[in-house]
């Protein structure tokens, strides 16, 4: 088994091995993968976090050995707690990291990738946080452009923004939204949700296809076209400026 690490701060994750492939996700700066499959040009991966599979371009990573491999997926986890920020190694070149970013080997301001060192002397998360802090975590991503894939404060999709908040708060959420559904435990009613549990929608077929994180007082954070907050019922997200509903509600679950 061949192993490999992100070197770079956003690189896309595809359907097929061709630029012009649909972006099914994002690899951040840091994270870990095995690597299933490898050509001339791409490599068909798994991804440590959540075992999401995908292609890469093979010039927008580093392969790193088995034993470094353990290390950085055995090792505490620390992120970047900032929107947008920045590493250096010893050439003084800057490479920009988004939030959520791993760190790895992190340890006082200095990081490491095989032999190539790296100081960050930005805001750091690594401790699972209170329900509470879901919230202000989800906060930080308003107004983000949804992204098709995406994973950053720069676009996002409804189950990225998820799973990033979630990851932030030092819990493990899957990638998709139909996957995220299968995790926790189900409420029956809206009234037993509690602030920072997960609501999911299904379309006509009855395929999750979105999901948001429940607020105070039947409101929802969510990604749809943007990172935005509208009001749920049992029927389902009721959005306001189009005057009707948009999402149909399936299940709520409870994660924490």
């Amino acid at each position: 088994m061949l192993y490999g690490i992100c070197n770079l701060s956003i690189v896309p994750l595809r359907a097929t091995p061709l630029d012009s492939s649909e972006m099914i996700s994002q690899v951040l700066f840091g994270e870990t993968f095995k690597i299933i499959e490898s050509e001339k040009e791409w490599s068909k991966i798994c991804l440590t976090f959540d075992n999401y599979e995908g292609y890469i371009d093979n010039k927008q990573f580093e392969n790193i050995s088995e034993e470094l491999y353990i290390n950085l997926t055995t090792s505490k986890p620390f992120y970047s707690a900032e929107i947008i920020d920045f590493i250096t190694n010893n050439k003084n070149e800057l490479t920009t990291i988004p939030l959520s970013a791993n760190l790895p080997l992190y340890n006082n301001g200095q990081l490491q990738i095989n032999t190539k060192n790296y100081i960050f002397e930005g805001a750091v998360t690594s401790e699972k946080m209170l329900k509470s802090d879901i919230l202000k975590t989800a906060f930080n991503f308003l107004n983000t452009p949804f992204l098709w894939g995406g994973k950053t404060p720069f676009g996002i999709d409804c189950s990225g923004f998820t799973q990033i908040v979630y990851k932030l708060c030092g819990y493990h959420l899957l990638r998709d939204a139909k996957q995220q559904a299968t995790q926790g435990e189900v409420l029956s009613f809206i009234e037993e949700s509690e602030a920072g549990d997960l609501a999911f929608f299904d379309n006509e077929e009855g395929e999750i296809i979105h999901v948001g994180i429940i607020l105070n007082d039947y409101h929802i954070i969510h990604a749809h076209g943007k990172v935005r907050i509208d009001t749920l019922d049992h029927s389902g997200i009721f959005n306001a400026d189009l005057q009707k509903h948009t999402h149909k509600l399936r299940v709520i679950k409870k994660i924490i």
